[in-house]
């Protein structure tokens, strides 16, 4: 079912000015799934790809260990990271605090669309 090409290329994002600040514009008129992940310490999700869909990932709190192919670093607030469809990803919180991620999924989001490689929960 993966019929348009589109959702697997990064969609540009919209820098918009007013008097006030500014916001800047992920999504406009296009399908997405948007969901607030949040990782408890010591947990971490599967290590995934999805097939239908590509991930913006906006960090909400510091020291966000995220993994994207076989690169692995630590993130903080504020930080975006694009993750392309088939692309292995990873979020671990290794701190004491939990750690929040705003996901917006472009795409066709399935649960049933995630490989998985390596999972603690045996799923």
């Amino acid at each position: 079912m993966d019929t348009s090409k589109e959702k697997h290329v990064k969609p540009p994002v919209r820098f918009v000015e007013r008097p006030w600040g500014s916001f800047k514009q992920f999504a406009h008129n296009e399908a997405c799934t948007v969901s607030l992940m949040t990782v408890l310490p010591g947990q971490r999700l599967s290590l995934q790809s999805h097939r239908y869909r590509s991930e913006l990932w906006i960090v909400l709190d510091d020291h966000a260990l995220i993994q994207i192919g076989d690169e692995e670093r630590t993130y903080m607030t504020g930080d975006e990271l694009w993750i392309p469809a088939h692309s292995k990803h990873r979020l671990t919180c290794r701190g004491n605090q939990p750690i929040r991620v705003l996901e917006v999924a472009f795409g066709n989001w399935q649960q049933d669309d995630i490989t998985r490689y390596a999972d603690d929960y045996k799923r």
